[in-house]
């Protein structure tokens, strides 16, 4: 009976973990709330109420643009938290296998486990964003205004965008309020990632040396845990790059923010 349970439970984890990714992929705009079913429909939402926000003046949401910003964070929370509980069933599953390998080294355990590992660093990097997302709700929307071609007034009001940046970045003059909001709020969506990368990347060095140390002597089980050093250590280098490249857009954010708005159409 022992041996049948053992067997059952990686399969009844991967069960799980295959339904928090379909729950991932469908179950935030309904536990988000709001009317916006779908990318074409919020995109239309964000596009009507930027353009309310932008001829307001002023640098406070408008309440159209605050409701979007708002179901936008519930929506990225929603997907952070399943995000979450999907690394936190894949992280177990993966160890498993892996003290599975080394007790008897077989191809299938170890493409699983190297198949679960896969699985739990894109987790980790889906609860990163999310987390981005919600943190920063409004920059993280304004992607929306410049991924498709505008209707003629929206690009007419994205003119007056990118003339206002020019002025700002080329002439150091003050942006309007409007303006301000969106370079203060893009300034800190690339903060939030830095900080949320840097701890990420410490904590993956700190498991990568401890495994590096109790790797052993020989055997599978020196492989295993060396190979997960080596991996923590190189997603952590990683990681710290993208800490170094979002500080510094977040210390001079007028520039980045210019080059954003003028690369879309």
């Amino acid at each position: 009976m022992r041996s049948t349970d053992g067997r059952l439970r990686p399969a009844r984890t991967v069960a799980a973990a295959a339904t928090l990714v379909v729950l991932f992929v469908v179950a935030p705009a309904h536990l988000a709330g709001g009317d916006h079913t779908s990318e074409g429909a919020l995109r239309g939402a964000v596009r009507g109420a930027f353009a309310g926000f932008w001829g307001s003046g002023g640098g406070e949401l408008t309440p159209a643009m605050r409701r979007i910003a708002d179901y936008w964070l519930r929506y990225h929370l929603a997907k952070a938290v399943i995000a979450a509980v999907l690394l936190a069933v894949l992280v177990p599953l993966g160890v498993r296998l892996w003290r599975m390998y080394v007790g008897a080294p077989r191809r299938r355990l170890l493409l699983g486990g190297v198949l679960v590992t896969g699985l739990a660093l894109a987790a980790l990097v889906l609860v990163m964003a999310n987390l981005q997302g919600a943190a920063a709700p409004f920059a993280s929307l304004l992607p929306l205004l410049v991924d498709t071609p505008p209707d003629a007034p929206l690009a007419a009001v994205l003119s007056d965008v990118r003339q206002q940046l020019t002025g700002v970045v080329h002439a150091h003059q003050a942006p309007s309020p409007a303006l301000a909001r969106m370079i203060d709020d893009y300034a800190l969506y690339h903060w939030v990632i830095a900080v949320i990368a840097a701890v990420v990347a410490a904590g993956l060095l700190s498991v990568g040396v401890v495994l590096w140390r109790r790797r052993g002597p020989s055997g599978p089980a020196r492989r295993v845990l060396a190979a997960h050093a080596v991996l923590f250590a190189v997603v952590a280098l990683a990681l710290a790059v993208v800490v170094a490249a979002n500080v510094g857009t977040a210390l001079d954010p007028d520039p980045a923010f210019a080059a954003f708005i003028d690369g879309g159409w």
